[in-house]
């Protein structure tokens, strides 16, 4: 299996799962961290809070530490008084009284314990007696210039029961709130994402030749943006679709006429028996061909002029290379036709002019002006470029001196389908030549302008583009 495959295999995950445990994870983590920060500065207050009374215990125990009537030092408590000094309902208490030999004075014998630094009165410790951990303060205490040493030792047991009801009732409360919480977020969650499911929904029930747009419901601004997306990719797929369909609607259309002609020529000119006749019939044979090779070639560049606002990359180009080689490429048509074709503008630093578009519509342009000219021109065309360096922009254009087109025809012969009456009398083109010019000339952020040449008479077809 290839990677693609096993890409496709592998479950993405969900959207409201990947928000949610975007938002829930930093907040468990705020949580954790929290709830052992204030159970550990709650722990250690309580710690000290213990410790203090288990340090007032050893004063206690200290203060009766005293010269006997014989001269000795020892504990002077009566058994019952000192049952009473170490009562605790709660812990196991437990003491000595040590000389600083280690030897016991008084109390019960307990695990070694550190004695406190010089410098300290008492010292804090963990001991283990009997099978548990008590925790311990060694008390410094003299009595007639002699040391001795109050060990006071508490079970904890009361300690380990209040840090775990302290994380019960902090902890728990916080972990149920993060929990509502969660669930808050989930239907949040669900709640704001309901119209991308609704989106989707529509998306996957609608029929593959619907293109019309989807209806976007009130929501999220990045929810609404989608639906945007969306309805501007419908757009796009309907015009290209429908400019497919046109396209092949127009060949249909045209191609009709010149294909029958043909074959009809072809049929007479095989049935007839004289050479000439059959000469003739070639000939107009080619000339017909010709003809709906021209057409396709306008209907492509057409279909090409609605595709091409779909993703038109336009880039710095020179006109004056072009124009020149436009030129060449019509030469011989020309001189077949017996007309002068020029280019006038070339020089005076022209080379250096460029504009913003794509080599093709620039080509289609002169292709399809200069074609026209030599069609329906008289004995000279020539192509003009014009540089208006205060306006910052380039006039192009071609002119000739034929018969011209009147005013009142100017605008529609923009349109496709469209001919002036020399293109009917002669039975010659389809009416697209013009239409074609216009569309690229709107592609290039222009227009075209049909205007008299010299004297009223002729032809001048312009596009006025910015300089890039």
């Amino acid at each position: 299996m290839n990677a693609p495959a096993r890409a496709a295999d592998t479950p993405t995950p969900s959207l409201r799962i990947r928000m949610l445990r975007h938002v829930m994870l930093p907040l468990s983590l705020t949580w954790l961290i929290g709830t052992v920060a204030t159970l550990g500065v709650a722990s250690h207050f309580t710690e000290r809070a213990f410790d203090r009374a288990l340090l007032d215990d050893a004063y206690s125990i200290a203060s009766h530490v005293e010269t006997l009537p014989g001269g000795e030092v020892g504990l002077q408590l009566t058994p019952n008084e000192l049952k009473a000094a170490l009562f605790d309902q709660a812990e196991a208490v437990h003491f000595s009284v040590l000389r600083t030999d280690g030897s016991l004075l008084a109390g019960a014998q307990l695990p070694p314990v550190r004695p406190p630094q010089p410098d300290q009165a008492f010292r804090y410790g963990n001991l283990l007696h009997q099978g548990s951990v008590v925790r311990a303060v060694v008390l410094r205490h003299e009595v007639q210039a002699q040391s001795f040493y109050i060990v006071m030792a508490h079970t904890t047991r009361v300690r380990s029961e209040l840090v775990q009801q302290m994380l019960l009732y902090g902890a728990l409360p916080l972990l149920v709130l993060l929990g509502l919480l969660g669930f808050a977020l989930w239907r949040s969650i669900e709640r704001d994402l309901a119209p991308l499911g609704r989106l989707q929904s529509a998306l996957a029930d609608r029929d593959a030749k619907d293109l019309t747009p989807v209806v976007i419901a009130p929501s999220t601004q990045e929810i609404e943006q989608v639906g945007l997306a969306v309805n501007d990719l419908f757009d796009r797929l309907d015009r290209s679709v429908r400019s497919q369909r046109e396209f092949i609607g127009n060949v249909a259309h045209e191609l009709r006429t010149p294909l029958a002609r043909i074959r009809a020529l072809a049929d007479y000119g095989r049935a007839h028996p004289d050479a000439s006749v059959s000469q003739q019939q070639l000939l107009q044979i080619a000339t017909s061909a010709e003809r709906a090779g021209r057409l396709v070639n306008q209907l492509l560049d057409l279909a090409i002029a609605e595709e091409a606002d779909l993703a038109l990359q336009q880039d710095r180009l020179a006109l004056a290379p072009r124009v020149s080689q436009a030129v060449l490429r019509h030469l011989d048509k020309a001189d077949a036709r017996g007309v002068d074709l020029g280019a006038r503008g070339l020089d005076d630093g022209m080379e250096a002019v460029c504009v913003r578009g794509t080599t093709a519509l620039i080509e289609g342009v002169l292709d399809n002006l200069i074609d026209n000219a030599l069609r329906y021109g008289g004995q000279t065309v020539t192509i003009e470029l014009t540089l208006d360096a205060r306006a910052n922009t380039c006039v192009l254009a071609v002119v000739d001196d034929g018969p011209g087109i009147p005013a009142s025809a100017r605008l529609a012969l923009r349109q496709r389908w469209t001919q002036g009456r020399d293109g009917q009398r002669l039975g010659q083109g389809s009416g697209l030549g013009l239409s074609i010019v216009a569309r690229y000339a709107q592609l290039l952020g222009s227009e075209l302008q049909l205007d008299s040449a010299d004297h009223d008479r002729g032809l001048r077809a312009s596009l006025v583009l910015r300089l890039a």
